[in-house]
């Protein structure tokens, strides 16, 4: 049955591949951008694909932008806008990490509230939040980013929670990827050498970590977003979605047994 699915955060990337991957199933997908450079991009990439999508600006940090979904009958919300931040906790501005939570946790609960308005009325639809690996296990350096996604990923188990004792027939699933290559792992990752100079605790350590990092990028990453894709997919069709789903496998594998053997 086609559903009326829209996803935040469809300039590039996983929001991109999803937004696509959907429209190909025969849904109608309305894929929202941070920016208007990126919508017209999006347009454009229509055209050569010749694959219908509806795009426009929703950049969810805005009051204005997010009140656009309250028109729309959303069978699926995909929540899958988000900003990363890396650096360490001991010297970090926390600023930074206060707007991280403002994107990532915040701005996207304010947004998924909007759209429950017409799904709990209609007695149906889906919620879909795309938190991280990253926010199951702890990361130095990359905590900024992992405390939004460890938030992220308890309100969506506990929305999901709350949504079943209310019986209004509405569903919540989180989508957790592991490293995937779109450049956003590398260009969070690289943030932190912005501020981290001279000054910092770990200035001596900086080159090497640089290196380490780049190393761990290419062993670790998978090549392609269609695994989490292929996750998205199955969680925004499925009648009931499970609370979880992970791509790739032998990543999340990677973590189960982490948490078991407390590495």
């Amino acid at each position: 049955m086609s559903k009326t699915i829209l996803i935040t955060g469809a300039g590039s990337g996983i929001g991109r591949d999803a937004a696509f991957a959907l429209a190909a199933r025969g849904h109608r997908v309305i894929a929202t951008t941070f920016s208007e450079e990126q919508a017209q991009a999006l347009r454009a990439e229509c055209g050569a694909r010749q694959q219908a999508l509806e795009v426009f600006k929703l950049d969810i940090a805005r009051a204005g932008d997010r009140a656009l979904v309250l028109p729309l009958e959303l069978d699926v919300l995909i929540n899958n806008a988000g900003v990363g931040e890396s650096g360490s906790l001991a010297e970090i501005d926390v600023d930074r990490i206060r707007r991280i939570f403002e994107v990532n946790v915040f701005a996207t609960l304010e947004l998924t509230q909007l759209a429950l308005r017409g799904m709990i009325a209609r007695r149906r639809g889906t919620v879909l939040f795309v938190s991280s690996i990253a926010g199951r296990v702890p990361v130095p350096f990359l905590m900024p980013y992992s405390m939004s996604k460890f938030a992220l990923s308890a309100a969506g188990a506990g929305l999901r929670a709350e949504m079943d004792r209310l019986g209004a027939g509405v569903q919540v699933a989180l989508i957790e990827p592991g490293a995937i290559h779109t450049g956003f792992n590398q260009a969070m990752s690289d943030s932190k050498y912005s501020w981290m100079q001279t000054g910092s605790y770990f200035a001596a350590q900086a080159s090497r970590m640089r290196q380490q990092e780049a190393r761990s990028f290419k062993l670790l990453e998978a090549r392609s977003t269609d695994s989490v894709v292929a996750q998205i997919v199955r969680a925004a069709q499925a009648r009931r979605p499970r609370l979880r789903y992970v791509a790739p496998w032998i990543q999340g594998a990677a973590v189960r047994l982490a948490r078991i053997l407390g590495v």
